[in-house]
């Protein structure tokens, strides 16, 4: 008698997974996420953040510096190098940190630690040009400031006061250069052009932007004018013609884990009918996290009692975590789908960690991660508990402060561990699926 049943290997799992996931992207669509996640391993992991979670949710190994309900927060969901970089608008100036929360999930803090660590190695071998042994040192400058941060503000002082340090090298010339190549007029340039009825419209003409239907503009168009004003996050004192919609188009190829999710722009009036100040909405297709999948019946109910759609959750999240909200932040539903509206930042602009030069400069710059994640996670478990603002940070250094060495030699195993994994299944992805 034979046996028929043996588990599935890893390699089967991974790609029925990749595939399941994105069963109802369009065949074209799929075709240029595939090819985008054919480019590299860093790439492969960028756009496989379900992976990362079926991996690593129920991992035991949470429970050693962390499992509790105390060392819970609002996470950024997928935290990775390439999360980091510049933002801002004319009002707020320009910021570095963390600005995607579309993943944001509430979980135990070492979630995006994990994530984070493991992206080092991978762009630190693909970007930086680092050995093994500094990406190791740089991992471990970074848990370092992360837990010294939590420690400065065990007695409950505002995350407000962490700042990043934007003087010396890499971080400096970064956003002198973004200021200097960047702002509102670029913006409007970049994307629009003044046509000759004097208004300003999409140039339809780039390759990342197409029409949209008739009928899609008038749904859009109901949203923002009737739905949108009621969900912005921070109110608004701004008269309703600041929010006059000029013109709709759809954005093509946007990101790697998100391709192929429903995405637009509008262009808005602004301050005044000068077409100098228009502003550009980012309107994005909101769906649960991939964390979701993977919990429980009980997690996944509580989940659903808590948010009433996922573009909610996101504004939520983005309240939470952001150092800098944005002014624009909100929603609005087109059928049976929800869609995030913020707005597009003249200032965005991801870190380009190829450019680093040796460990010295990447290692002030993994400072400054470790800094900016710690004041996101004090942030998010705030906004869960405002009676309390020091509880996490209480509770982390309880689990791990006296055991610092073994926690960050547990990240840093975990980090290369998961690397080579990645790495081995972005070889069985690109050999499957024809895409290399």
């Amino acid at each position: 008698m034979g046996f028929h049943f043996m588990r599935f290997s890893r390699e089967e799992l991974v790609l029925d997974e990749i595939d399941a996931h994105n069963r109802r992207l369009s065949r074209a669509d799929r075709a240029r996420k595939y090819e985008k996640m054919s480019r590299s391993p860093y790439r492969f992991f960028r756009g496989t953040n379900h992976l990362y979670w079926g991996d690593v949710w129920q991992d035991w190994r949470y429970y050693l510096f962390g499992g509790l309900k105390d060392t819970q927060t609002w996470l950024q969901g997928d935290a990775h190098v390439h999360n980091h970089g510049a933002y801002g608008d004319p009002r707020q100036g320009v910021h570095y940190g963390m600005d995607d929360f579309d993943d944001a999930v509430i979980g135990d803090y070492q979630y995006d630690l994990w994530r984070h660590a493991a992206s080092m190695v991978l762009d630190a071998e693909e970007n930086a040009g680092l050995s093994p042994d500094k990406t190791a040192r740089a991992i471990r400058h970074l848990l370092t400031t992360y837990l010294d941060t939590l420690v400065d503000h065990a007695d409950g002082r505002s995350p407000e006061d962490i700042h990043v340090k934007y003087i010396k090298k890499p971080l400096g010339p970064f956003i002198r250069k973004v200021m200097r190549k960047k702002g509102h007029a670029k913006h409007l340039a970049k994307w629009t052009t003044v046509a000759d009825d004097g208004q300003r419209r999409f140039d339809l003409g780039k390759k990342k932007m197409s029409a949209v239907s008739a009928v899609e503009r008038r749904r859009i168009i109901a949203a923002l004018d009737r739905e949108y004003p009621q969900t912005l996050q921070g109110g608004t004192d701004r008269p309703r013609s600041h929010f006059a919609v000029k013109d709709i188009a759809r954005r093509l190829n946007a990101g790697t884990g998100s391709l192929g999710l429903a995405r637009y722009y509008a262009l808005i009036e602004g301050d005044s009918e000068s077409v100098d100040d228009d502003i550009i909405l980012d309107i994005k297709q909101q769906t649960a996290p991939p964390a979701y999948r993977f919990m429980n019946a009980r997690e996944k109910r509580a989940w659903r009692q808590t948010f009433d759609h996922e573009a909610q959750r996101h504004a939520l999240a983005f309240q939470a975590l952001a150092n800098h909200p944005d002014d624009y932040l909100g929603w609005i539903t087109l059928g049976h789908k929800v869609y995030s509206v913020r707005q597009r930042s003249p200032y965005k602009k991801d870190f380009p960690t190829h450019k680093i030069d040796g460990f010295k400069q990447y290692r002030r710059l993994t400072q400054q991660w470790g800094r900016i994640l710690a004041r996101e996670h004090i942030r998010g478990a705030h906004a869960l508990r405002p009676d309390d603002p020091a509880y996490f940070a209480r509770a982390v250094l309880s689990r791990c402060d006296d055991h610092r060495e073994a926690f960050k030699a547990m990240v840093v195993d975990l980090a290369f561990t998961y690397a080579r994994c990645m790495k081995r299944d972005y070889r069985v992805f690109v050999a499957k699926r024809g895409v290399g």
